[in-house]
């Protein structure tokens, strides 16, 4: 019999029966559901609480979010953020550079600094420079009250202690790309510079971003901390305003809803930057 006559020749019944029978059916969880059901109804429950519970004094809240003081505060927290991560990055990498050389001794300085900065409490680390007068009066014959105010008390405190982290993300990016493509475009001719520019960064960015996402999350949320020191962020601003009123709880919640805010938007453009690092894996489905 040839081959065509064979493709007319229909499938048996019992066949066909026995596919029916083999159909996949997808697996029944009622426990899933009554869980997930519970959950919501919860949470409904408690975002309703919050909603209609007076003591959070809404309207104050509504008054106060959008104010003056409020905003020129963000302004100096969204500032401070930026130039803490511009900065701790830059000597973040410089240090991956040296925790990654040959040179033994500049090995040891990278290593040294991360662990002495991660050692020491940040709040620690602010005190410390915002009385650095009572050590150092006089730098390069001006005073040091006068060479560092709260602001840069601020920064210089922040990046530093940013920075011992932010080495041990770039080292750690660095070295997931394998080496082996190292070698390979060594052996193609490429400089060492586009090496790192075409081979190593883009390999390595996968891994990078998604930390330094979160450290970039954490560093807005870690300026708060400079109101410790007279620094004018989202934080000291709504502070002196409840020191006036004595509005404390819808103050705070003015806060609150601004650093949700914020880090909102930057949580969806992490997401949308590790997408672009992540074309060509699974990681981008």
């Amino acid at each position: 019999m040839s081959s065509d006559t064979l493709a007319q020749v229909p499938a048996a019944p019992e066949a066909s029966e026995h596919a029916d029978a083999l159909r996949t059916v997808p697996q029944r969880r009622p426990g899933q559901w009554a869980a997930a059901v519970a959950v919501l109804v919860l949470l409904a429950l408690a975002v309703t609480s919050v909603l209609r519970n007076k003591a959070f004094q809404w309207d104050v809240v509504a008054d106060y979010f959008a104010s003056d003081s409020v905003l020129r505060g963000l302004w100096l927290t969204l500032w401070l953020t930026a130039v803490v991560m511009v900065l701790g990055f830059a000597l973040g990498t410089l240090l991956a550079a040296f925790r990654l050389s040959a040179n033994p001794v500049l090995r040891w300085v990278g290593r040294g600094y991360v662990w002495l900065f991660r050692s020491i409490p940040l709040l620690v680390q602010l005190l410390l420079w915002f009385n650095i007068g009572a050590l150092y009066p006089r730098v390069l014959g001006v005073r040091t009250v006068d060479l560092l105010s709260p602001v840069a008390v601020a920064i210089v405190g922040l990046t530093l202690h940013e920075a011992a982290y932010a080495a041990e993300v770039v080292r750690g990016g660095i070295l997931s790309v394998d080496r082996g493509q190292v070698e390979a475009a060594q052996a193609l001719g490429l400089s060492r510079r586009r090496r790192w520019w075409r081979i190593v960064l883009p390999q390595a960015m996968r891994s990078i971003v998604p930390p330094a996402g979160n450290m970039l999350i954490g560093t807005l949320k870690g300026t708060s901390i400079v109101s410790v020191i007279a620094v004018d962020d989202l934080l000291f601003s709504t502070q002196l305003i409840y020191h006036r009123t004595y509005q404390v709880i819808p103050l705070l919640m003015v806060a609150t809803l601004w650093y949700t805010a914020v880090t909102s938007v930057l949580g969806v453009g992490q997401y949308y930057v590790e997408r672009h690092y992540a074309r060509g894996t699974e990681a981008a489905r």
